[in-house]
């Protein structure tokens, strides 16, 4: 089920999920029991709950150009996609 967020809630709903600040990004999601913050490739989502790693969620953080919704024809930028903890510490999930 999708459900759409207004824009004013949607920082409490972050904070509530544990997305650390520095994680912050444009789109939020709840999958699978984790969070899932950013331009998130299909493909890490898909492993993450294959994989079922012990952390909060995923996250890209900004908007890196050749990221899922961020094409920019045969441009792309390379970047990270991160797991965090409650505590906000990350670790490198995959390399794009």
């Amino acid at each position: 089920m999708t459900r759409e967020v207004d824009e004013a809630a949607l920082k409490e709903m972050k904070v509530g999920a544990g997305v650390p600040r520095q994680l912050e990004a444009c789109h939020t999601a709840l999958v699978g029991g984790y969070v899932v913050e950013g331009h998130v490739p299909a493909e890490d989502i898909n492993r993450l709950l294959t994989e079922h790693p012990a952390v909060v969620g995923l996250a890209v953080p900004g908007m890196p150009i050749g990221s899922p919704g961020m094409e920019q024809g045969g441009r792309k930028d390379p970047y990270d996609v991160l797991t965090f903890d409650r505590r906000g510490q990350t670790t490198v999930f995959s390399h794009h």
